[in-house]
């Protein structure tokens, strides 16, 4: 391997262990919802202001971060992030009070914010376009053993040691994660820390304004919205819940699903990230039936009469593995209709989707449960719990709806006189990234570009 290869390699894997660690800081909350209650004294309404604050947070900077990243590069904003995660976990580990475990909840938030995007700029800039989906859904991928290391691991250190110390320890694995950005990752191949080249706030703002106005951002948002905020939400703060509480699991077999859904998703990310490579213009097949699964296999579970079997609830999990590859193939909408230098922007705009969906189905959850539990109850009954997750279905039905009309305005402009072609002067790659409008074909048109935005679709 070449030395700027595996210089790359480097860059690369530093800046996705600052995503495992994001990861870790973001599901913290999952799997110590239940202790969470106790130590605030709160009900399940007042849980999910916690991981609503850290979510809206999350959504509201996509598109501020995007911006900030395409000025300042992701060196920067991986060490700012990686600080303000380590501030709200201390905060967190010390909090009593209800107001400042939410300002932890939003330190978290913003930190986390400004990660996952952060480490997709540095694929784009430091690899060959050809390379850019299977390195996307890898840095999915990995970042989600952040998951699991937020599971089983922080659930036995959370019972043996204790609140304040689970989360010292929390704190102190995001701090080494700043420090190795800080020594190794670069925004750029030959390029050191604070000498790029910093454009012009105006310019900026055009390219967000383009990023915003091309169909295939939207396609994008759209299709991370519908994809993600099953499994997002069930792993975030609902499903322990719903497996402890509603199900009858004991917290360890509880924490064991959520590690396995993880560990599905690790298992999925390579084969989507193949799929998308090897059919760019069936992308949006893979996100219909990540949906479509998703909602089938929640249809059967919430119908099912009295507790649902052990393999029916290892089938749920595996099943919303799939929602996090699903939802990364909105960024490669946003990578195969975008140049380069605007990847940040378009890459903010797609992530609020699948975010926004969240937050809303973390809210109506905990409403519905407050609703339907009885008065007197310690804790929600499984009826609740199935009122409440069927809020899912309008959600499915709204994504569903705008990414069919975002792909079909995508195959509007790709079937213009440019169709087929790799565009010129702006770096813009022009060939059709949704399905093929005659439905025919696995290939771009344009086949590969030689620049960095590399395959065509």
């Amino acid at each position: 391997m070449p030395g700027s290869a595996r210089r790359g390699a480097l860059v690369w894997a530093v800046a996705v262990n600052a995503y495992l660690a994001a990861v870790f800081h973001r599901s913290s909350l999952g799997v110590t919802g239940v202790d969470a209650t106790d130590r605030f004294d709160i009900n399940a309404s007042a849980l999910a202001v916690f991981s609503v604050a850290q979510l809206a947070v999350y959504a509201a900077m996509q598109i501020p971060v995007g911006v900030l990243l395409d000025r300042y590069g992701s060196r920067r904003l991986l060490v700012a992030g990686g600080a303000l995660m380590v501030a709200g976990q201390l905060c967190f580990a010390v909090a009593t009070d209800v107001r400042l475990a939410v300002v932890a909840r939003v330190l978290v938030g913003l930190g986390d914010a400004m990660t996952f995007i952060s480490v997709l700029r540095i694929v784009a800039f430091w690899f060959p376009g050809r390379r850019n989906p299977l390195l996307v859904q890898l840095t999915g991928t990995f970042g989600q053993v952040g998951a699991i290391l937020g599971a089983v691991p922080l659930v036995a250190l959370l019972h043996h040691a204790g609140w304040t110390p689970a989360f010292l320890v929390a704190a102190g694995f995001g701090a080494t994660a700043v420090l190795l950005v800080l020594v190794v990752v670069r925004d750029a191949p030959h390029v050191g820390p604070g000498v790029t080249a910093i454009p012009a706030l105006a310019t900026v703002r055009r390219e967000l304004a383009a990023a915003w106005a091309e169909p295939g951002t939207r396609l994008g948002l759209w299709s991370h919205f519908v994809a993600q905020f099953s499994g997002a939400v069930f792993a975030l703060l609902w499903g322990y819940p719903f497996l402890v509480q509603g199900q009858g699991l004991p917290p360890t077999v509880a924490a064991s699903l959520l590690t396995l859904m993880t560990v599905g998703a690790l298992l999925a990310g390579p084969p989507v990230a193949y799929l998308c490579a090897r059919h760019p213009f069936h992308r949006s097949v893979l996100v219909f039936a990540v949906a479509g699964t998703s909602a089938g296999v929640w249809a059967v579970v919430l119908a099912w009469p009295g507790r649902s079997p052990h393999w029916l609830l290892v089938v749920l999990v595996l099943v919303l593995a799939l929602n996090g590859p699903g939802a990364v193939i909105g960024f490669d909408y946003a990578r195969t209709f975008n140049p380069v230098h605007r990847i940040g922007s378009a890459t903010g705009i797609v992530n609020v989707g699948g975010f926004v969906a969240s937050i809303v189905l973390v809210l109506a959850i905990g409403v519905v449960l407050d609703l339907t539990t009885p008065a007197g109850a310690t804790a929600p009954p499984l009826d609740a719990f199935r009122w409440a997750f069927a809020v899912q279905y309008l959600l499915w039905v709204l994504g569903t709806v705008q990414v069919l009309r975002y792909r079909n305005a995508a195959r509007r402009r790709a079937g213009g006189p440019a169709a087929g072609r790799v565009a010129g002067a702006d770096g813009a790659v022009r060939v059709p990234p949704g399905d093929r409008p005659d439905g025919g074909g696995d290939r771009p048109a344009g086949g590969e570009s030689g620049g960095p935005m590399g395959r065509a679709a």
